[in-house]
């Protein structure tokens, strides 16, 4: 209690001793400007797996985050920002360990009119060209560039013409086997164009190859988006189609994958539903069928919901 009055006394002070200092009002909106934006979600589904020998059935977290965005002017023209996003597990209690336990991204940077350049933890441009992976908890097999997020620096041209991008990225620790990746997106028209390349290196006496990737997604009318990825890394080839379907709150999509390892083949079939519940909340089912060359049939559903904000 001593300490409580204490503070709130030292608190009155300060207050009225800088009351002449600074209108309320404009305080309040200096201090506000200079918050950082808080958003997150929590995505919880119930998993079924059944590989034709046993199945399991499981009710968990699909990759709940809260994250913290802030940016502001440095000089006229140019900008800093930061960004960090925290994983936690919202379906278990014992063992999630709080924010501390992983997180996605973490970064800081500047943006003028030379582009982008950030510092830290983020997905490298290769990613760009992986446009068929849009589904909650299922699909999404390519990205096969054995490249790293972690102890990285990019930069992104300005967007050259109105119409063209360019990003590279370079990893510093070497974890990833692919220490440069650079890619181009263009919007022509109705589509996105984008090539992506990953420059492999020797990595603790292992030699990795290079990978390409080239991917293009186009709107038709305001309901439809159909998209198409292929990569390459040494004997893998990896071919993937989406289309989707929007109608109203609802969202209906597909996608088929097929992996060619050197003739090895593995292909996968995709379906979702979804519906937009409001601004905030969202409600899925996906199914996903694997089938291998070698080995048994997979199917996996997942039926979940997400809390964004």
């Amino acid at each position: 209690m001593k300490k409580t009055l204490i503070a709130s006394a030292v608190a009155l002070a300060t207050v009225s001793s800088t009351a002449f200092a600074m209108d309320p009002a404009s305080e309040l909106a200096a201090r506000l400007d200079s918050m950082p934006t808080v958003y997150g979600n929590i995505q919880i589904a119930h998993f079924y797996e059944d590989d034709g020998n046993s199945s399991n059935s499981e009710l968990a977290d699909g990759g709940s985050t809260i994250g913290f965005k802030h940016k502001h002017e440095i000089s006229p023209g140019l900008e800093g920002f930061l960004k960090a996003e925290f994983h936690f597990d919202a379906d278990d209690q014992d063992s999630n360990r709080g924010l501390g336990e992983k997180f996605d991204e973490a970064f800081i940077g500047v943006k003028g009119g030379f582009g982008t350049v950030l510092v830290g933890s983020e997905d490298t441009v290769y990613e760009w060209a992986d446009v068929v992976d849009i589904f909650e908890q299922t699909g999404g097999n390519g990205e096969i560039a054995p490249d790293s997020e972690s102890n990285t620096i990019h930069y992104y041209t300005p967007k050259l013409g109105g119409v063209a991008t360019i990003g590279v990225t370079k990893n510093f620790d070497n974890s990833g086997g692919s220490n440069y990746q650079i890619a181009a997106k263009a919007d022509v028209g109705p589509a996105t164009i984008v090539g992506a390349y990953a420059i492999g290196d020797e990595i603790n006496g292992m030699d990795y190859e290079d990978t390409l990737a080239l991917a293009v997604e186009v709107g038709i009318g305001d309901n439809v988006t159909v998209a198409g990825q292929y990569e390459n890394y040494d004997d893998l080839d990896y071919f993937a189609v989406l289309g989707v379907f929007s109608a109203g709150a609802n969202q209906f999509a597909a996608s088929y994958e097929l992996a060619d390892n050197d003739g090895d083949e593995e292909s996968y079939l995709t379906v979702q539903a979804l519906h937009n519940m409001s601004d905030n909340m969202y409600v899925y089912v996906e199914y996903m069928m694997t089938d291998p060359d070698e080995g048994d049939e997979t199917d996996l559903v997942a039926i979940g919901a997400t809390y964004a904000f």
